[in-house]
């Protein structure tokens, strides 16, 4: 049974940090590409950050510079270092793994960030 499991959000001020993880079971983590994703109440989910299982990242526009992803594949499990975090930021933010170079994914279930002015 695959798992992955979100911890780190919370109630941050604005310019704080949080830092989110995200433990994975059931599944070969180093074949997987990890990412994270947010959903903010009325609108879409967006991609946030993603590494590779040979750990090239890339980021949304919106975060670069301020988040940080990175993975542990002895652990089996994927962060993101938030900083200069903005009211903007709050959000659910959802762990994602998707096998490479196939279409199987899977979802965590999700941690709030709010993040307050």
């Amino acid at each position: 049974q695959v798992q992955l499991v979100e911890s780190g959000g919370g109630l941050v001020q604005a310019g704080g940090s949080l830092r989110l993880s995200c433990a994975a079971s059931g599944i070969i983590f180093d074949m997987y590409n990890m990412a994270w994703y947010r959903q903010a109440p009325g609108k879409q989910r967006e991609l946030v950050a993603r590494i590779t299982s040979s750990g090239s990242t890339n980021y949304s526009d919106s975060v670069k510079g301020r988040f940080t992803i990175s993975r542990d594949n002895a652990k089996n499990t994927v962060y993101l270092q938030m900083n200069s975090l903005k009211p903007e930021d709050t959000a659910v933010y959802y762990c994602h793994a998707q096998k490479y170079y196939t279409t199987t994914y899977y979802w965590g279930q999700g941690t709030q960030v709010t993040v307050s002015s």
